[in-house]
């Protein structure tokens, strides 16, 4: 092969690759000013962000004793969404096992108030974003997927839509597992609080149609059965929801296939909201 022809070719290769890239991922320090501290978050912009555009943001919660990273390391085709989308997709640290509440014990842990209000905030300065609820959702899984459901019930001024994979969406069943009586003491000394904090009690918060919610739990899943019973709390209730279930487990080989579905419940209720 002559060298022109090389060139040629190397030319060609490099086009190739800068025509096909993907989103951009960053690691970004956030700072949460109700815990004084710094909070990473990785931060996915479609290949062709224009910062005269507003995007939609879609935060993507992490389970028990994972962490900010967990998400784009073993689902790295989040990128291929977040261009597909045209959407921002925010992984941020739930410091291994938050549950994403503001706890009533550990006076350190204020994650509720990070996500739901701090990080929002972040994004909205350091990022091109739709200013309201209608470009806004959240979704997690395992923890993650009681706490983005948890935070959306509570913040349905921020956030306007909410997903679910796998969630443990009634934590009254596990009293001693995932470090939950850490942060809200014991369920036989604080029966109350443990009604309070978890998602199945606060579905009288819901307006019907306000809130758009999509859940995915598997059947092979030890949180399946308190999914099932969200669904019918919510369906008596009257409260509009996407249900999906099927064979899978607490994997990630789930959790990867279950996303994309999620993403495009999401695109959809951006499109139609704004």
């Amino acid at each position: 092969m002559n060298s022109k022809n090389s060139s040629f070719l190397v030319f060609t290769f490099f086009c190739l690759i800068a025509f096909n890239s993907f989103a951009s991922v960053d690691t970004v320090a956030t700072f949460s000013p109700s815990m004084q501290k710094e909070i990473k978050a990785v931060v996915i912009t479609p290949k062709d962000y224009d910062e005269s555009k507003d995007y939609p943001v879609v935060c993507l919660l992490h389970g028990y004793s994972g962490n900010y990273s967990d998400w784009i390391a073993k689902a790295p085709q989040l990128e291929s969404y977040a261009d597909q989308y045209d959407m921002i997709i925010v992984n941020p640290d739930g410091n291994f096992g938050s549950w994403y509440w503001d706890s009533p014990e550990v006076e350190s842990s204020k994650y509720e108030t990070y996500v739901g209000k701090e990080l929002v905030e972040f994004l909205g300065q350091k990022y091109s974003t739709v200013k309201s609820r209608d470009g806004r959702a959240i979704i997690g899984l395992s923890m993650g997927g009681h706490g983005a459901l948890f935070l959306a019930f509570r913040h349905q001024d921020t956030f306007g839509a909410a997903g679910s994979l796998s969630g443990g969406v009634d934590i009254g069943p596990f009293p001693e597992n995932w470090e939950m009586k850490k942060h809200l003491g014991t369920k036989r000394e604080n029966p109350e609080r443990w009604e309070e904090y978890s998602v199945m009690c606060q579905i009288n918060r819901l307006i019907p149609n306000k809130l758009k919610l999509i859940i995915s739990c598997g059947t092979e899943n030890f949180f399946y059965e308190v999914n099932v019973r969200l669904h019918e709390k919510l369906a008596y209730n009257n409260i509009p929801h996407t249900f999906i279930t099927g064979p899978g487990g607490h994997t990630w080989d789930y959790w990867r296939d279950a996303v994309p579905y999620q993403l495009l419940f999401f695109h959809n209720y951006f499109a139609s909201a704004n």
